[in-house]
């Protein structure tokens, strides 16, 4: 890191953060330490309706403009194809206009900082368990990752089918915790005692603040004429039935 973004980063402590990889449109001004504004909503099409209004909602109540942010963070999946769209199109325009730096945060990583924060009993283990975020996806299948005790990653994001018997080895090692919306596919397939479900663990803006700041001490900057969201598959555009011949 250079000594003038150095200068740049000590001088500006405040990020915008947009979070829309799933059904939550999420907004949310974040400080090292806390976040002072935040916006959610989980109403059908709120990322098209309400994510720009709830960026201009909490710049106002904080009193500050996007020029005199230190960045503007935004998921990068994996999630809906349209939110994330939505969303990192959003944050490259602000984060553009503003000429301020653009941060991108794992959707993954977020929810995990997600799930301490709404129960923060999970932070005190400190023996075998595992933390599994998951997404829901088409069918049977999720974006899932495994992250540690510690918060370390222990499996990166990937697609998985869930079937009778899955997991299986990682819930021989130990507690295994699944949270998420992807997470209720799991409940009636599995069984094991080492299963462990939790609800109401969604992605928030709230829950960037951690992973956002580690990347903005290191200047982790991405280009904001060329990023794009990590969908972890491709998107498959698909005909409606009334119209098929």
């Amino acid at each position: 890191m250079t000594a003038g973004e150095k200068d740049y980063i000590g001088a500006r402590q405040k990020v915008l953060c947009i979070e829309s990889a799933t059904g939550v449109c999420s907004v949310a001004i974040c400080s090292r330490d806390s976040v002072s504004q935040i916006r959610e909503s989980g109403d059908e099409r709120a990322h098209s309706k309400l994510l720009a209004v709830y960026v201009k909602e909490v710049l106002e109540a904080e009193g500050t403009g996007a020029a005199q942010l230190a960045a503007v963070a935004v998921s990068r999946g994996p999630g809906s194809y349209t939110g994330l769209r939505i969303g990192v199109s959003l944050a490259k325009g602000v984060a553009y206009g503003a000429g301020v730096p653009l941060i991108s945060a794992d959707t993954m990583e977020s929810m995990y900082h997600s799930l301490m924060l709404t129960y923060p009993e999970y932070a005190r283990q400190e023996d075998d368990i595992f933390f599994v975020p998951m997404i829901d996806a088409r069918r049977m299948e999720v974006y899932h990752a495994v992250i540690g005790s510690d918060g370390s990653v222990v499996s990166q994001v990937e697609a998985t089918v869930v079937e009778a018997g899955s997991f299986s080895s990682l819930l021989a090692r130990g507690r295994v915790v699944f949270f998420g919306n992807g997470a209720e596919k799991c409940r009636e397939l599995i069984s094991h005692p080492n299963a462990l479900f939790v609800a109401d663990v969604f992605p928030s803006a709230a829950a960037m603040r951690i992973p956002v700041f580690r990347s903005l001490d290191a200047a982790r900057f991405e280009d904001v004429a060329y990023f794009e969201p990590y969908y972890l598959k491709d998107f498959l555009a698909t005909i409606p039935k009334k119209l098929i011949p």
